[in-house]
């Protein structure tokens, strides 16, 4: 069995890993440029059959042009989606809202890395893309090197503690040359006074002739089709020097387009913009490694010609083994005076000023305020296995998919799924959006490490995605919460998941019972929004809002937590009771006798026919040891488990049988409370989960190596599942435009940490958490499942979606076992888990159980 990858061994991609296999450069040029580009109607030579050997020097005589010829350019898509690290800077509450002020101004910069370099950076909303990516594109003497593919990267953080725990999201990537020729530095943050994202850049060059170029693609407003680029020429005056400075402009044509401006204070020897793939500078570069013909614009005045556009400027050529440093400033705005002033600002306040603002100094709230105002953070980490340092890192990470317009709106993910393959030709917000299920996990793993306000201010935003008269579109039954929205509220996706209508319930619950909530604010949000989410718990409704024309009869859900198929659900349903009973408990406070009562009784009845409409005793599964027992399915269409009824088939796997599907959504009737860890359904139905001589179709667990050499294990969702590489072709998911029959939805981390809860409550029920065997028993309860989870991260300490479980064509990327694959790094509900299961090995017992729903059900 091969060992998932070590923080060291985890360079960046399948790119990079292919680069390290190559004992020589090609020195065919164009072959590197065009297979990166797809590159339409350019042509080169290598040295061997051309005598002329390209000059290099970024510095030749040029073809000055006004407008750049190709529109659109390349149809574009998005970046690598395995991100290595996010980033944001950290901005206190002004009375549970972000509010700017000339004391704190709120920056509104997010970006994410990848493969080693920057690739999207979000202005404004968080899921309001400007940037695909930034990356160096280097010449010498017969090669042009892009960044990305010819590299060897490392991550590391460049703000940590004695104990090696990041203490910011401020990152250090150097990337090496595979042969050698020279390496590049980076360091990467926001600017918490503009909304403005800096790096420092540090070149040096090993040999002679070597030119750094900066290649930027814009993907302006969310899109990558209808961008305008522009060189723009200005007085420089923030070091007092008056020189010529050239700024890289873009933005659409659009009256509202955000602006994006790229300044730098090494001054650049020429830049040019034009369309990729046709006239942008890598294509130029390609055919001599020199920017022959610049063009200052992508369209003409009237703003008629946009399309997929980038920049590249060139920078002096290098002396060896002179290190040349210099800043970069990404400056965005709502309009062009704004975007350039930004950049500007951020330059001249300089590297250090900047950096210990966003870290958090004497006159500048930053990110180690926020950790320090975690109380529990720092007993946790004394129950972790890599001395905290996941910990802390996950900590940042959630506050930072918060958005700063809408305070609360937290996000599933800032990346957009197996990217590279995506068009970004109209805006998409992949999981850049809001579900409450996601949003329900990160709010609880909030309060888990002592914060407070975040999840309070989060609880108060979920209104805003309920439904009710108000909106728009709607008629029917209100009360339950949207699928998906924007941070915004805009509607995205619109099917009924019960379990997200319960979750809020559970969640205000929980902030009551914290203290967070007083009981005045718990009965107000029961009167504005809990009420009516219990109500259509009990009751269902007609539902009509875009395409769905449905009615909704509890317990039965219209998607369950995959938001993929209708039915009876064990997820779902532990979701739905644990919701009533805490509805019931905050009713009787808020002094709604008869509503207590009711939803009391409709949790009972659903605990009381659970086993009914979701325990098959015909099974075709059999144990390890060959046994047929009943157990819990993963769906039941009908809640008739014994029948033969077939699941709907979804993302190109063919339905099969019910009876043959295996989830362990049951494992949340004992998180919750429903049934106790010692049941003999839920440990019969684990023993199937846990069989690995299931065909790889259907089977859900698979083996890992951890640092300590021992195993830990990993889980799918589901038998049958399909959301995931191609297993023959290695394509991304739906890459070809539909889904494929061959699609296999890999190991999910978090379901180690699912697991790990469970065999707390178990330990717990057994009483091996008290006597002599206690501690043996929590250190193998932490070496199995803590640890199995940070075995899952990769080198930037970003825990993914989906984890590689060596089935089928490794893809392009020659993904290793457990490490994380393209389909969304960080996943914000993986963070969350993680923190949740370290909270609860801290206190010895599980940190979101409802004690009030066993005695409840009694």
């Amino acid at each position: 069995m091969e060992s998932s990858p070590t923080p060291q061994q985890d360079l960046h991609t399948s790119q990079t890993r292919h680069a390290q296999t190559l004992t020589r450069r090609s020195r065919l040029a164009l072959a590197v440029a065009a297979s990166l580009l797809g590159t339409i109607g350019f042509t080169a030579c290598s040295p061997s059959s051309n005598s002329a050997t390209p000059s290099m020097s970024g510095n030749a005589a040029s073809n000055v042009q006004q407008v750049a010829p190709g529109a659109p350019g390349k149809a574009p898509t998005w970046a690598f989606s395995g991100k290595t690290g996010i980033g944001t800077s950290y901005e206190p509450y002004t009375q549970g809202q972000y509010q700017d002020a000339k004391q704190n101004p709120i920056s509104r910069v997010w970006f994410s890395l990848a493969q080693g370099i920057l690739t999207e950076t979000m202005y404004g909303l968080i899921h309001n893309a400007q940037l695909k990516e930034l990356q160096f594109v280097v010449t010498g003497n017969g090669f042009v090197d892009t960044e990305k593919d010819n590299t060897i990267s490392s991550i590391e953080y460049l703000d940590t503690d004695a104990n090696g725990r990041p203490q910011s999201l401020a990152y250090k990537i150097i990337n090496k040359d595979v042969e050698g020729k020279y390496q590049i530095e980076k360091h990467i943050f926001t600017d918490p006074d503009r909304d403005t994202l800096m790096m420092r850049v540090t070149f040096t060059a090993f040999e002679d002739g070597i030119t750094p170029h900066l290649y930027v693609n814009p993907h302006i407003d969310n899109a990558g089709a209808n961008d305008i680029g522009r060189i723009d020429t200005h007085t420089d005056n923030h070091a007092n020097t008056h020189a010529s400075n050239q700024a890289l402009v873009a933005y659409t044509a659009a009256k509202d387009s955000s602006v994006m401006t790229v300044k730098s204070d090494l001054n650049f020897v020429q830049a040019t913009t034009g369309f990729v793939g046709v006239s942008d500078g890598l294509a130029d570069l390609a055919d001599n490694g020199t920017l022959d013909t610049h063009y200052q614009t992508t369209s003409a005045q009237d703003k008629s010609t946009v399309g997929n556009i980038a920049f590249t400027a060139s920078y002096p050529t290098l002396i060896k083994a002179k290190p040349v440093t210099f800043n970069l400033a990404i400056g965005f705005g709502k309009d062009e005076t704004q975007s350039l002033a930004n950049a500007d600002a951020t330059l001249a306040a300089g590297y250090d000023a900047v950096l210990s603002a966003y870290k958090g100094d004497a006159t500048h709230v930053g990110w180690h305020d926020y950790l320090s105002s975690l109380p529990a953070i720092t007993n946790m980490a004394n129950n972790t296995t890599d001395n905290g340092k996941l910990l802390y890192t996950s900590a940042m990470v959630l506050k930072a998919q918060e958005d700063k317009t809408y305070a609360g709106a937290l996000i599933a993910s800032l990346s957009n799924p197996w990217g590279d393959t995506v068009s970004a030709a109209v805006p998409s917000t992949g999981y850049k959006a809001v579900w409450p299920r996601d949003f329900y996990q990160c709010a609880m793993a909030f309060l888990a490490m002592g914060d407070t306000q975040t999840p309070k201010v989060a609880f108060e935003y979920l209104k805003k995605v309920q439904v009710t008269e108000k909106t728009p579109g709607f008629t029917g039954t209100p009360g339950w919460f949207l699928q998906k929205t924007h941070v915004d509220g805009q509607i995205e996706w619109v099917g009924v998941q019960l379990d997200q209508t319960a979750m809020p319930i559970m969640l205000g619950w929980k902030l009551w019972q914290a203290g967070v909530l007083t009981p005045d604010e718990i009965s107000h949000w029961y009167q504005e929004m809990l009420k009516g989410a219990a109500d259509f718990l009990i009751s269902g409704g007609e539902v009509n809002l875009d395409w769905n024309h449905t009615q909704i009869t509890p317990p039965k859900t219209q998607q369950e937590r995959w938001e993929e198929q209708a039915g009876y659900s064990p997820s779902t349903t532990a979701a739905v009771i644990a919701g009533l009973v805490a509805a019931s408990d905050i009713a009787k406070e808020a002094k709604d006798p008869d509503s207590s009562s009711r939803y009391l009784a409709a949790a009972k009845g659903l605990s009381d026919s659970l086993e009914k409409h979701l325990v098959t005793t015909q099974g075709l599964l059999k144990n390890s040891t060959g046994v047929s027992t009943p157990y819990y399915l993963r769906l039941s269409p009908n809640g008739e488990p014994n029948t033969g009824d077939t699941l709907a088939a979804n993302n190109g796997k063919q339905g099969l049988d019910q009876r043959q599907i295996l989830d362990g959504g049951f494992l949340e009737l004992v998180r919750y409370g429903v049934r106790g860890a010692t049941d003999k359904l839920i440990n019969q139905s684990l023993q199937l989960i846990d069989n690995t001589e299931l065909e790889h179709n259907l089977r859900l667990k698979y083996e890992f190596s951890a640092k300590d050499g021992s195993t830990i294990p990993g889980f799918r969702r589901y038998g049958n599942d399909g959301y995931g590489e191609d297993t023959v072709s290695g394509h991304n998911y739906a890459e070809s435009g539909s889904n494929s029959a061959d699609q296999r939805g890999r190991v999910w981390p978090f379901f180690t940490g699912e697991r790990g809860h469970f065999e707390l409550a178990l330990a717990q029920a057994k009483g091996e958490l008290t006597g002599n065997n206690a501690q043996q028993t929590k250190q193998q309860l932490l070496n199995t499942y803590v640890q199995g989870m940070e075995t899952f991260a990769n080198a930037g300490m970003m825990l993914p979606e989906q984890a590689w479980d060596g089935v089928g064509d490794a893809t392009r990327y020659h993904y290793q076992l457990g490490q994380g694959t393209n389909s969304a790094t960080p996943l914000a509900w993986t963070h969350a888990e993680y923190i949740k299961l370290v909270r609860s090995m801290t206190d010895g017992q599980v940190w979101d159980n409802y004690p009030i729903v066993p005695a409840a059900l009694k």
